[in-house]
């Protein structure tokens, strides 16, 4: 049956019960009492009607506390088909919530910041990330003006140019971001910003190192080609001259060899493709082979001592050679002739312990912090007197990095340095 019918067929039924009452009435009681049953019943189907007429006012004014009456005659209908559209109201709205709870979790979880605004560049919804980014608090913030949250000139100029079609590059503070504007909708815009510090700060690393390598490697050429131009041109070289040649030519050799072997260790322990292969590492045979090395390498001019009171430990032990070793032998070359350099090894709470300590010039406070950069050098020309590469400290830090070790490094001018390597317990065998 139709709803049309369903609606009229209950009215015009009550109308000839009416209708049937009245005539009874007149019948048997005459004409006035008939009207007044009449005017009676009518009345009393019209007050039915307003009550559930109110009921209805009352409900829409107030779904989610206020329960719809059952209702009586075509109101039956009604409500119960009110009730089924709210139902209905109810499921998608619970989808729709569903959709935007998923929607907001996505959006949180992207690394890119996310802010969403309206035409008139009104806040209306950012990720966290976009806090982080611009500085913003979407409970502070939301429903005020974007430009006026982000104070910066080219920014300002980015948003009213309207010139979206490249991205801004914009500094925060130590960010670097990159703010790509998308328009969406009619009345909607999203703001998209990437952070790219970590990727400016490698790429002029990289940078740093092509140039640092490049002037380290061409010294030592200039002098090697310097002296065969001077073979090739005077070919009458007393053999005392031609030797000192040949001895300089090769010490600059191994300096480019040196330098060639540190960079390729160095990119090798940076590689994802390399991991450690963990071994069962014989400290005191270790030490012992280092120390060995480095009164060679002081040729007695400095008292090197060795103290062992800590376990063997697992990780790559020839890394951890080259790690141990580069800082003994910078302990040895900043040291003046008559200085003391002790390597300790030893147990601690956090776990194994391996210093270098020395008596040597020491280091001013404000180089500390930059000693594991590759190239960096205190003092650059006594590096070239001691031949080193600008490689060896940033070479630990990375065999350290690899073997969840931390390094800390205390100095003072004049008095000596420190440098500490702490193993995790887990470390131990």
């Amino acid at each position: 049956m139709s709803p049309r019918s369903l609606f009229w067929i209950p009215i015009v039924i009550r109308l000839i019960l009416i209708s049937l009452a009245i005539g009874v009435s007149n019948y048997f009681w005459g004409a006035t009492v008939g009207i007044l049953i009449g005017f009676v019943l009518v009345l009393a189907l019209a007050l039915v009607q307003l009550h559930f007429l109110y009921q209805l006012s009352l409900w829409l004014e107030n779904p989610e506390q206020i329960k719809l009456a059952d209702g009586f005659g075509a109101w039956t209908d009604i409500f119960a088909r009110l009730y089924r559209l709210r139902r209905e109201d109810q499921k998608n709205r619970a989808e729709l919530a569903e959709w935007l709870s998923r929607f907001r979790q996505a959006m949180n979880l992207l690394p890119d910041g996310v802010v969403i605004m309206d035409d008139v560049l009104f806040l209306e919804w950012c990720n966290p990330v976009a806090e982080q980014h611009l500085r913003l608090n979407l409970e502070r913030d939301k429903g005020m003006r974007v430009t006026n949250l982000i104070r910066s000139p080219e920014f300002i100029d980015y948003i009213i140019l309207g010139r979206y079609e490249q991205p801004l590059s914009l500094t925060l503070g130590e960010r670097k971001l990159i703010i790509h504007l998308i328009p969406f909708e009619q009345r909607r815009q999203i703001l998209v910003t990437h952070d790219v510090t970590e990727a400016d700060r490698l790429e002029q690393t990289r940078r740093d190192f092509i140039a640092n390598a490049s002037h380290e490697l061409r010294t030592p050429l200039t002098v090697i080609n310097g002296f065969l131009e001077i073979a090739s041109h005077q070919t009458d070289l007393d053999s005392a001259t031609r030797a000192q040649h040949i001895k300089l030519m090769t010490e600059q050799g191994k300096r480019m060899q040196n330098l060639v072997e540190d960079m390729l260790s160095l990119t090798r322990l940076e590689s994802i493709d390399y991991p450690v292969r963990p071994e069962l590492v014989d400290i005191r045979s270790m030490l012992e082979q280092i120390q060995s090395d480095n009164k060679a390498l002081s040729g007695g001019r400095h008292e090197v001592t060795l103290t062992i009171n800590g376990p063997d430990i697992n990780g790559s032990a020839d890394e951890l050679q080259s790690a141990f070793g580069n800082l003994v032998t910078n302990a040895v070359r900043y040291t003046p002739e008559g200085g003391r350099i002790d390597i300790i090894w030893r147990d601690s709470e956090l776990g194994p312990q391996f210093i270098v300590r020395d008596n040597g010039i020491g280091i001013k406070p404000e180089h500390i912090a930059r000693l594991t950069e590759r190239f960096y050098r205190v003092d650059k020309g006594r590096s070239r007197e001691t031949q080193g590469t600008g490689l060896g400290l940033a070479i630990v830090k990375h065999v350290l990095m690899r073997h969840q070790a931390t390094l800390t490094i205390e100095s003072e001018l004049g008095k000596g340095s420190a440098f500490c390597v702490q193993f995790a317990s887990s470390a131990v065998v």
